[in-house]
């Protein structure tokens, strides 16, 4: 089977859990800090979910490419030309808007932009332009782990790695619950512990997703990453990374024409843009037009085309086309090398 329709998929997948979360943010999450002049008639006070969703989708990409490249170096400049770029532009936009429109409390200066250039912002205690940014520090740390483990021991050094911070994982949650002893935070926070059960589950789907590649161990994995969830956090969060499992499966396979409408695939174009941009300006953006009289359901309907806008601008003018020219000059200077491709 050709992987253009399991990326297509994927992409939309992307793109339903950015909607999700940016819904989330518009109406619950907006309710909680400033307050709606009228509730909304619809919250989706489980749109959060979708980081989680994310976070799956990301263990299969990183694993795919992992795969398809031959050197360090390969996978470390696709995920900087797929991350870095947009989010640069994101981190200026974020901080030029809010402080035009206003966002009490949110927004920062000059020294914490600076800082938020590096996206590891919140390892030195230093503010993020714009909340949503703790997701990419998550990502980056994983993807360090994903590459070393990767690296020194291929699929199985990987796997291995997954498999024992799944059982760090429990310790934690045992010494707490038996003992009433709190681990090391920073231990959680470097191996990714609340996290890495999502993580695994993406890489899973991706392995057993190929028929050639599949193991038992493999599928050992998944079973006892969802365990992991419903023993520490709650089983009705493991039902979820269940059914998560099921759709991004079938999406791997290809299962999923449905998926392939081109509004879906638009959206996913531009999920990774929409959510760096949704959250500061969107509130902003939010608290203007309501302070104007603007009735709350046409003020987060004009704030989301917004942010669709301004995250097709960012992505056609300069994710995409920075991603391309950063990866080309590398392929030039490195023959034989192949960096994922644009969509990964």
């Amino acid at each position: 089977m050709s992987t253009a329709p399991r990326l297509a998929q994927l992409d939309a997948l992307r793109g339903i859990a950015a909607l999700a979360v940016v819904l989330f943010h518009y109406t619950t999450r907006y309710d909680q800090l400033f307050g709606h002049a009228q509730a909304p008639l619809l919250a989706f006070p489980y749109g959060y979910l979708g980081v989680n969703l994310f976070f799956m989708i990301s263990g299969f990409v990183i694993f795919m490419t992992l795969e398809r490249t031959a050197r360090p170096m390969d996978f470390v400049v696709s995920r900087f030309s797929r991350l870095y770029p947009a989010y640069w532009g994101a981190i200026v936009l974020t901080f030029a808007l809010t402080h035009a429109i206003g966002l009490p409390g949110k927004t920062v200066g000059w020294e914490a932009l600076l800082v938020n250039v590096t996206m590891v912002q919140g390892f030195f205690g230093v503010t993020h332009v714009d909340g949503v940014y703790w997701t990419l520090e998550v990502e980056l740390l994983f993807y360090a782990w994903a590459l070393l483990s990767f690296r020194f021991g291929g699929a199985a050094g990987l796997r291995h790695f997954l498999f024992a911070c799944l059982a760090l994982r429990l310790v934690y949650a045992a010494a707490k619950a038996f003992w009433g002893v709190d681990l090391p935070w920073m231990g959680q926070r470097w191996l990714l512990l609340p996290y890495i059960c999502w993580f695994a589950l993406g890489v899973t789907v991706y392995r057993l997703g190929r028929q050639d590649a599949g193991s038992i161990a493999d599928r050992a994995l998944a079973v006892a990453a969802i365990l992991v969830l419903g023993i520490v956090e709650h089983w009705g969060l493991a039902a979820l990374a269940a059914i998560f499992y099921a759709v991004l499966f079938g999406a791997a396979r290809g299962r999923w024409t449905w998926l392939e409408h081109p509004v879906l695939l638009w959206l996913g174009a531009i999920s990774y843009t929409l959510y760096l941009l949704h959250e500061n300006i969107g509130w902003a953006v939010l608290r203007r037009m309501e302070s104007w009289g603007v009735e709350v359901h046409v003020a987060i309907a004009l704030t989301m085309a917004l942010s669709m806008t301004l995250a097709h601008g960012l992505t056609t003018l300069v994710e995409q086309p920075a991603m391309r020219w950063i990866r080309d000059r590398y392929r030039a200077r490195q023959p034989g090398a192949k960096p994922a491709t644009a969509g990964s």
